[in-house]
């Protein structure tokens, strides 16, 4: 199947040429005539199956046919929902990667910088708005965005927005916009959550999934390498040094863990950079783009990072703590083998998290392989002792509310309403009441 199969018009068949595109991926092939014909969609994919274009192809065509652009002060007509700053960049990219040649405008807006300019650009007018939930509420209050003529809503990584506590804030938004639209969700897990989400807010959703919930892509390779915790940061250097990795994403729990192994690494001579909730959209921004550019070597982040983060051909993403929810490891190691490239996935665990393991391997179906390197065997007198979250010191294996910094847990729950998805899937029982994180 071709892109030019899928109708598309001229106009984003050369775009998506030019940028070296030629053949759908699964959930294009799916998700692009549906989304054209107009139907209220629910998408379940894997991270990095081209998810992104899916929908921003038929969203630029859709608002093309129904030729309200022009060059006088224009309304938001289509508006993308993401869970944090790095997504919603890329999502922006995208829309103007692939709208390149038509008529129509969009800007993106987010929280941790300057908000006057978001505001000069939606006061020249813009088609398609793509927003983080807080940062388009602040827009909301100061009336600088008018929500009320849009057609098209998009909730992209709506599980993140959930598990971030976001629910409130999407609720709000929700009331503001039309009744009357074309509603897209996707999200890489179903949960009871989600569910409850659709029900109010979609009408007769397709549903689409090309990907069994939960499953790493199979041109990742993953490895866990036992070692004691406090031998760790010696062995991620051994590992990124003598295999030469010049360009290694690594995640960590929390916000002062990815701070403190970024400065150990460095010492080590490795450059390295972290990126987190609390670090300003400038350090953040400045931190990936070093890492893109090869100018950083080691980029070291939490889980905040690990949806909207898109990098090409990155080749390997270590797991120096793993997630204390085992749906967390899929996005993470997602981060890799995109595209159909190959990547390498590498978990250094330790006495503490074997259970965080077990759970991981229990969703995965499988067991990963396991090696002792040389020099690094475990101590097998260290026992186990609980493993703090940084979401709120909840100790290994459950979420629960509470994240430490002072914000109290949001639950999530959505009246019901009378969608009923064509075909059903399986549910996660991944609970979606965390709290809200920045973004």
């Amino acid at each position: 199947m071709s892109f030019e199969s899928l109708g598309l018009m001229a106009e984003l068949l050369r775009a998506v040429s030019e940028n070296g595109y030629s053949v759908p991926t699964p959930i294009q092939q799916q998700a692009i005539p549906l989304i054209l014909d107009g139907q209220d969609l629910m998408g379940g994919a894997q991270t990095g199956t081209g998810k992104t274009a899916g929908f921003t192809l038929p969203l630029l065509q859709r608002l093309m046919a129904t030729g309200k652009a022009g060059n006088g002060r224009r309304p938001v007509r289509a508006l993308v929902l993401t869970p944090t700053r790095e997504l919603a960049a890329q999502v922006g990219e995208s829309v103007a990667t692939y709208g390149k040649y038509l008529p129509l405008r969009s800007t993106v807006i987010f929280g941790g910088v300057n908000i006057n300019p978001q505001k000069q650009k939606l006061r020249n007018g813009i088609d398609i708005l793509v927003a983080t939930p807080g940062r388009l509420l602040d827009h909301v209050g100061q009336r600088t965005v008018d929500l009320t003529q849009v057609d098209i809503l998009v909730l992209d990584e709506a599980d993140r927005m959930l598990d971030m506590g976001f629910i409130h804030d999407i609720r709000k938004v929700l009331a503001i916009l039309p009744k009357h639209k074309q509603t897209l969700l996707f999200s890489a897990t179903f949960s009871e959550d989600i569910k409850r989400l659709a029900n109010g807010l979609l009408k007769s959703p397709a549903l689409i999934e090309v990907a069994r919930h939960n499953t790493a892509a199979e041109s990742v390779t993953q490895m866990v390498h036992p070692v004691d915790k406090s031998r760790k940061r010696e062995l991620l250097s051994l590992l990124i040094g003598s295999n030469n990795w010049q360009q290694v994403l690594v995640f960590t729990r929390t916000k002062h863990g990815a701070n403190k192994l970024s400065e150990q690494l460095t010492t080590d001579g490795i450059r390295s950079a972290a990126i987190h909730g609390n670090k300003s959209q400038g350090a953040r921004t400045k931190a990936l783009a070093d890492f893109k550019a090869g100018r950083v070597r080691a980029l070291v982040a939490t889980d905040i990072a690990a949806r909207g983060l898109d990098i090409d051909q990155l080749p390997h993403v270590v797991n120096f703590e793993l997630p204390n929810v085992a749906e967390d490891y899929v996005h993470r190691i997602g981060r890799t083998g995109r595209a159909g490239n190959e990547g390498e996935a590498t978990s250094l665990v330790c006495v503490d998290e074997l259970k965080l393991l077990r759970d991981i391997e229990r969703l995965l179906k499988r067991e990963i392989p396991k090696e002792v390197l040389e020099g690094f065997t475990p101590d097998p007198s260290i026992r186990a002792e609980p493993i703090k979250n940084g979401r709120g010191g909840q100790q290994q294996g459950r979420r629960k509310p509470g994240n430490g910094n002072g914000s109290g847990n949001r639950r999530s729950s959505q009246p019901s309403g009378n969608a009923r998805p064509r075909r059903h899937s399986n549910s996660s029982n991944r609970s979606g009441n965390s709290t809200r994180h920045s973004a």
